[in-house]
C-alpha cells in the first residue's frame, strides 16, 4: 500500500515534530532497541565527561597546591642560600684579617729575631748601621726589613718558600739600584726547607731559620 503525496507530507512533519510518534515509528521498524542503547551510551558518555571533569578539577587543585608548596620551599632554599653565602663571605673576611694580623705579628717577629742576629755580624764585620726600617718601601717596593750600613745594604724577607728566593732577589736588585751600595738578601722563617736552603745559598741569600 503506498502513501498519497498528502500523506507522506503529513507523516514526514508529524516524525520532523512529535518525539513520541518518532519513537513509535522506530519500535515499528525494530530499531527500539538501537535508540535505547544509542541513549545508554549518550548517558555514560555524560556521566564519563562528569567524571573526568571531577578528576580534572580534583587534580588542578593538588597541581595548584604542589606549585605552592614548590614556590615555598624555593624560597625558604633560596633564602637559605643567601644568608650561608653572607655567613661565608663573612668568615672569609674575619679569616682574611686574622691571617693579615698573624702575618704581621710574625713578620714584625721574624725582623726581631733577624735584627738581633744580624747586628751581632754587622759588629763583627766593623760596619756601621745608619739606619733599620721595618716595612720599608723602595722604588715602590716592599721590604720586610732593611738595614743599611755604611757600606752595606741588608734586605729581610720573612718567606719560606722557593720561589719567594727568586722575589727576594729582585728587590735586592732594586734596592742596590736605588741606593748604589752592596745589597745582602736574606731569608728567615720557620721550617725552612732543605731545598728552599739549598737553593738561597746557592744564590748568596743569608738563611736564618727560627
Amino acid at each position: 500500500m503506498s502513501l498519497t503525496a498528502e500523506e507522506e507530507r503529513r507523516f514526514l512533519k508529524a516524525l520532523e515534530e512529535d518525539a513520541e510518534f518518532r519513537y513509535a515509528v522506530a519500535g515499528l521498524l525494530g530499531l527500539g532497541e538501537v535508540l535505547n542503547e544509542l541513549r545508554r551510551l549518550r548517558e555514560d558518555f555524560n556521566k564519563y565527561v562528569e567524571k573526568s571533569e571531577k578528576r580534572w578539577r580534583q587534580n588542578e587543585k593538588r597541581w595548584k597546591e604542589n606549585e605552592k608548596k614548590w614556590k615555598e620551599w624555593y624560597k625558604a632554599w633560596k633564602e637559605f642560600l643567601e644568608d650561608y653565602k653572607k655567613r661565608w663571605e663573612d668568615a672569609n673576611r674575619r679569616f682574611s684579617r686574622i691571617e693579615e694580623t698573624l702575618g704581621a705579628v710574625a713578620e714584625s717577629q721574624y725582623t726581631r729575631y733577624v735584627w738581633e742576629d744580624l747586628r751581632e755580624e754587622i759588629k763583627a764585620r766593623g760596619e756601621l748601621v745608619i739606619r733599620r726600617v721595618r716595612s720599608a718601601k723602595v722604588e715602590n717596593i716592599d721590604v720586610d726589613l732593611l738595614v743599611e750600613t755604611d757600606r752595606r745594604v741588608y734586605v729581610v724577607e720573612v718567606r719560606p718558600r722557593v720561589e719567594d728566593v727568586g722575589a727576594l732577589l729582585a728587590k735586592a736588585e732594586v734596592v742596590r739600584g736605588a741606593l748604589s751600595k752592596e745589597v745582602v738578601p736574606v731569608l728567615t722563617g720557620t721550617w725552612i726547607g732543605d731545598d728552599v736552603e739549598k737553593y738561597a745559598r746557592g744564590k748568596g741569600v743569608l738563611i736564618y731559620s727560627y
